[in-house]
This record gives C-alpha cells, structure tokens and sequence, in this order.
C-alpha cells in the first residue's frame, strides 16, 4: 500500500501556486489545524483549498488541551524565581500576566500543581489563589524560567479532564460540514466517547482520525482505534506526558496495535523541522523518517514544516522522494541506487549514455575512418550523452519511416525529428552490417564511434515532402538534406571525444542539468530554445511561463551549432542572457543558463516537439512554445505547433503557449497581439535586420545593455552574425 502525505497549510502555503504545487506531488490531505486557524478566517481557507485543488481537506480539532492566551507582543520571557498570576478575566499577556486558554481551567487548578508551559520552555507551580472583584487567578512560581509565546501548549502535572472539543470546534465544524468537508482529526482522543461525541456531529459517513497524544489515550488506544477510521500520533503533544526517550518504543506500539486493529496510522511532529529554516534535511531526520516508514506508519504528517516554514514545496519534495527510496527495491549488488528524482523521467525511461570505455578507445587505430559533417558529430555527442534518448544511434530505414509517417518510433514512443546520417555515394561499398567505423572530423580526428546495423538509400524529395511539407530548396533544410546525398547509415554510437567548442562550459549534459536542477531543489522547470539574442518579447514570455507553470526555474539553452546565413552566432546570445543575469534583470537563483550544441534544421513544428523532448531529458517538465518556433519564412500555419503538440497525450513534457506579443506604447506593457490592434511588433527577424544595418532598436524592444554589447561587438571586428 502507498504511504500517503498529509500537509498542513497556513500562512506561507495557504495559496494557490503553493496548493497546486503540493497537490502535483501527491499530498493526500491538506489539513487545517483548527487550534492556529481564527474562526472567522476559516471559511476562507477552506475555499482556497477547494477551489485550487481536488485535494480534501481534513479540520484538525483543538480538542481537550490547555494552551496560553494571547500575548501582547507575541511572546514574553519568565524570570527564574519571579511570580506570574494565570487570570480568569481577559488580559493583555505579559511577564507577569496572562490567560490559559480555555479561561476556566484557572478554577480547576490546585496550589502545588507543577505546570510546563510551551513544550517545557519553561516550568512554573502554583503557590496561592487570588480572588478580586475582578475575577480569579493562580499565582504561579517560576520554576525554570524560558521564553513562552502565545497559543503555546499547557501541561498540568495531574489529570484534567477536558470536554472533547471546544466552543470553537464546535462551530468550526458547522462550516466545515457546510463546505462539505468529510475529514475530521480529533485532537487528544483520550477515550472511545471522545471519538463518539465527534461522531455524533459529522456523521457515520465522515473519516475520523483519532489523535494519540496522551497517556490517556495509550490507556485506551484499543478502544478509540475500534471507532476510529484512522489514529494519528503525535509525537510532539506526547511528549509533553511520556519522556522524550520512551517515544521511539510508544510510536512502534501504536503502529503495530493501530495495524492490528485494521486502522491506518500516521505520524507527524518533526518529521522534517531543521527544514522550517533550512532546504535541506538533517541526517537524523532522514534517519527517522525511514525508520517510521519501516515501523509500519501509513502515513507521514507535516505541521509547522509547510504552515510556517520557508520550503514547504523543497518539504514534501522530500518526504516525496524518502517515501520513493523507501518503497523501491533493494538493490542486489553492493551498487548504490541512482538517487530519487522528482523532475520528469528521461524519455523512453532512462538517459542512453554511451561514452567510450578503456576497451574501446584500445582499439580505435585498427579502425576503418569515416569523415562526416560537424552537425553529423554534434548528433552523435548529442545521442551518446542522453539529450536525444531514447535514440542510441542515427535512425534506420523503419525508424525514419515510422518517425515520419506516425510521429513515433517503432516501439510507440513519441518521436517527431528524423535523426540520420548521411554519407557519400562511396561509403556503402566499405560499410556493411556489423562493421565498427571511427567516425572523424575534418582535420581526421576521431569522435565518435559507429557500430552499423544497416546502409540504405532514401528518396530524397519523398523524405523532404514528409520532413519539412516542401521540397522546394528555398527552405534552409530541404537544401542541406538533398545537398547531403541519397545514401544513410544507421547503427549505435559511442562517444570518444567531444567537439573543441569555446562555450564548452555551457555544453551541459543531461546528467549535469538533472543534477543541478536537484541540488537547486528544483522539480518544476521551464525550457527555453532559442537562437537569438534575448529581446523584450523572450524576456516578457520568460518569466510570464515561471509564473503561469507556478515552476521553480527557468533553464535557457541557446543553440550553439551552425545556422543560415545572418542569423546570430553563439557567443553573442549567450554573452546577452550574461548581462541580464550579471544586471541582476532575472530573480536571483532561478536560471539557469546552458547551450544546446545542436543546429536548425528549420522543420517547424516536428522540430518544436522535438526540442521539447530534448528539454524532458535535461529535466525541464514544461517548456515554452511561441507560434513560429524553429520555423523558417512562411513554410508553416500560426497554430501548426500547437497542433502538433496536442495531438500528443504522452509526451511527457507540457507545452507552454505564447501567440504573437507586441509593445502596447500607451500602457508601457506586452500584450497579445490578438488583444489590441494598436501594438508595436517585436521579432528576433527585425532584431537582425536592424543591427545589420548597423541601426539601434528603442529600448522597450532590446535592452540597451545588450545593444551596446553587441555594436562593442561590431566596432571591435568581431563577427556576430552567420556570414
């Protein structure tokens, strides 16, 4: 059975991007605990939750517990040997002041009872009892003096017995059962009746989870699991009555008694505290959490974690990826597992990695050589580092047909580029089937290596009307595929040695996105291709996708291979997104800035699914669409990538859509061009044009940053355009 999450909301996540985010990783239950909720804020949350989420809601009672009133300023410290007077009638909180709540637990204390307020923070006993026109008060000794806060639990050092719920449950779960909300937590279940007067008022068909947070209710725990759809320990509350020590022995008693009795058991308080403050975890709480899941518990519950912490979406993340290596099984070797990820699986289910072995590279002299094209190489590193898993080598005959005429490969995985080799009219004569070919570069040296399954012919213009919807040359890849010849040789690549490249640090695999994506604590991350400098419109769409996919980051990849003729080269796009990332012009930690070392083959929209997929490997789960991405001219209709898109349900990857956006001049925005006919075009198109000519664009269409960047560039006679 899978281990379930119930989180609890409040300040920092009560809200939809924070909801929707917790939901996607799988929370089964959001909680609200009625005990740090204001009735009259309740109604409110609940709507929030329901309306951003099918997740249900549970209302946690404060049930029969003491805690203190409200203080004045939030908290106080108690002076070691001081006196404090517990009031009946309303005060404003202080050091020497203050409320237990509810009120009338005043009258039911006795001179010499022991008291610890606030988790033990400090210790106080009553010495006297003071009645005033004004009403009754304990006075209290500091015994062990701290600082306390408000709402902070109270523990009597004898039985008291408390109504199962307050006033204010009661009225809490009037609203809840109006808003149709059919999970109830009773807090401090010491007995059967307490679940039963619960019962009573949310009816047989409502899911009651029983708390066990007293001794009481560990004297009991048979009884109230008997009436109970679930028991919930904790560990926090119990440990104000049972020592700190005997906890770990009482949770396995309560998982195992729980199970017996055919109820599901979670455990919450502390599961995951250091990352109230912090984004990671301790050892120890990791340490616990695997442990808890190994006594049996059903379930782990976050409180303060995601109510008040910093990280509530890193929190669950986490418990989510425990949870995983918990549930996966144990490997047989002495091999450590691949670490759980939480960002898409690769495409096909896992990266091709096939770089050269010892034994490999041993024999590579006795080779025979087979010199292709730099794109062909690019290929070849691209396939062998896992950016086109699931492909191991250039596609063969069934492979491109099936690419071509489905979309797909062979197997029914979602493929739309075709990804050949090309060769000279002379190499099939000395290639054949089961050969090993060392395949080199211009100046002969070896990158790659090819082992072949197959050489055969293609019909050139029947592959271009399937590839590109054209066969004139006028189209930049209709020309370099007939230019390349009718001859293809497919097998498995292996890698030897990358491509020289001066942006080899941005060369970023796979495995190294996936890992800095995980050591960002990012599972949500948007892909952005371009071969452009960065103008208003990519910035504009850039962050309008972290917004709208709620993600945690955003990774640019620029294409780093060759393109047509006056389309810009490598290093001035990557040095534009440096400025605006130097300039602090992006959220500071959330991009990433790569370089995809492949090239355009102009083909529209198979082109755009394709680069998607590539995104899904490095690890982006979404990725942003414009309306003429990887297109050239006319070749292809505005909604064509959309419509490719979406004839998809498994690819993986979620497209994020943008139609044309233009500069509104009278409202300074960038808005839709279907939404107002009076806007100014921006386009990387006339970006080029302008700069060609040596003119400048108005800065709300590039950055004058990167404008003086690149006529820097232009003065100082380096190229920054394809010649």
């Amino acid at each position: 059975m899978a281990k379930e999450i119930l989180c609890t909301l409040g300040p920092v996540s009560l809200n939809e991007r924070v909801i929707r985010r917790l939901e996607d990783l799988g929370v089964a239950l959001f909680r609200l605990n009625l005990s740090h909720t204001p009735l009259d804020d309740l109604a409110a949350a609940i709507r929030i939750i329901q309306t951003h989420s099918r997740v249900p809601v549970c209302l946690d009672t404060e049930g029969a517990q003491i805690r203190t009133g409200r203080l004045a300023d939030g908290a106080v410290e108690l002076r070691e040997h001081g006196l404090i007077r517990i009031c009946r009638q309303r005060v404003p909180g202080d050091a020497y002041r203050m409320n237990f709540y509810p009120r009338e637990i005043v009258e039911r204390l006795e001179v010499g009872d022991f008291i610890s307020i606030d988790f033990a923070a400090a210790l106080v006993q009553m010495v006297a009892r003071e009645t005033h026109g004004d009403g009754t008060a304990a006075v209290m000794r500091v015994v062990h003096g701290g600082a306390v806060g408000s709402n902070k639990a109270v523990t009597v050092d004898r039985p008291i017995d408390l109504p199962p719920l307050t006033e204010k449950d009661v009225k809490s779960l009037a609203v809840g059962l109006k808003l149709g909300v059919r999970h109830f937590a009773l807090s401090f279940a010491n007995r059967q009746s307490d679940v039963e007067a619960l019962r009573a008022i949310v009816g047989s068909d409502s899911i009651v989870y029983a708390k066990i947070e007293s001794i009481a209710g560990l004297q009991h725990l048979d009884r109230i699991a008997a009436v109970s759809d679930g028991l919930l320990i904790d560990r926090g509350d119990l440990s104000r009555q049972v020592p700190i020590e005997e906890i770990p022995r009482v949770q396995k008693e309560i998982i195992r008694r729980g199970k017996a009795a055919g109820r599901k058991v979670y455990v919450a308080t502390n599961l995951l505290e250091s990352m109230v403050a912090s984004p990671t975890p301790t050892r120890a709480e990791a340490n616990d959490i695997f442990n808890t899941l190994a006594d049996g518990a059903d379930g782990l519950v976050l409180a303060a974690e995601t109510a008040i912490g910093r990280h509530p979406i890193d929190c669950v993340g986490m418990v989510v990826k425990m949870i995983q290596n918990f549930e996966r099984p144990r490997p047989t070797s002495a091999q450590l597992p691949e670490p759980i990820s939480l960002l898409p699986e690769p495409h096909g289910g896992r990266l091709v990695l096939r770089i050269a072995s010892e034994a490999d590279r041993a024999g590579i002299d006795r080779l025979p050589t087979l010199a292709v094209r730099e794109t062909d190489l690019m290929d070849c590193e691209q396939i062998a580092t896992g950016t086109y898993s699931p492909l191991a080598g250039p596609m063969d005959r069934a492979t491109l047909d099936s690419v071509l005429n489905a979309n797909r490969l062979p197997d029914g995985t979602p493929w739309t580029l075709p990804v050949i080799l090309q060769v000279d009219g002379a190499a099939p004569a000395r290639l054949g089937a089961g050969a090993r070919v060392a395949l080199t570069d211009a100046a002969g040296a070896v990158r790659s290596l090819l082992d072949v399954a197959e050489v055969f012919p293609i019909d050139l213009e029947k592959i271009a009307k399937a590839w590109f919807g054209t066969v004139t040359r006028e189209h930049p890849g209709v020309d370099r595929l007939l230019r390349n010849g009718p001859w293809c040789v497919a097998g498995r690549v292996t890698l030897v040695e990358p491509l020289p490249s001066p942006w080899r640090h941005y060369q970023l695999t796979p495995s190294q996105t996936r890992f800095v994506f995980a050591h960002k604590g990012w599972s949500r991350v948007v892909g952005f291709h371009t071969r452009n400098v960065v103008h208003r419109v990519h910035y504009h769409i850039q962050l309008q996708a972290l917004e709208r996919c709620e993600a945690d980051g955003l990774y640019i990849s620029p294409v780093l291979g060759p393109k047509k003729r006056n389309d810009f080269l490598p290093g001035p796009v990557l040095k534009s997104y440096e400025l605006l990332l130097a300039f602090g012009l992006y959220e500071k930690g959330r991009v990433v800035l790569g370089g995809f070392a492949t090239y355009p083959r102009y083909s529209g929209p198979r082109e755009a699914v394709f680069t998607a997929l590539c995104r899904k490997n490095m690890g982006c789960s979404h990725f942003i669409v414009g309306r003429d991405h990887t297109g050239v001219g006319d070749f292809y209709p505005a909604d064509a990538n959309r419509r490719l898109f979406e004839s998809f349900d498994d690819l993986g990857i979620e497209a994020v859509y943008f139609d044309p956006i233009g500069f509104d001049p009278e409202t300074r925005a960038y808005v839709s061009a279907a939404s107002s006919g009076a806007l100014l075009p921006i386009s990387g198109t006339r970006a080029r044009e302008t700069l060609l000519a040596g003119g400048r664009l108005p800065n709300w269409f590039m950055d004058e940053i990167v404008q003086d960047m690149l006529h820097d560039e232009i003065r100082a006679g380096r190229q920054v355009f394809y010649p």
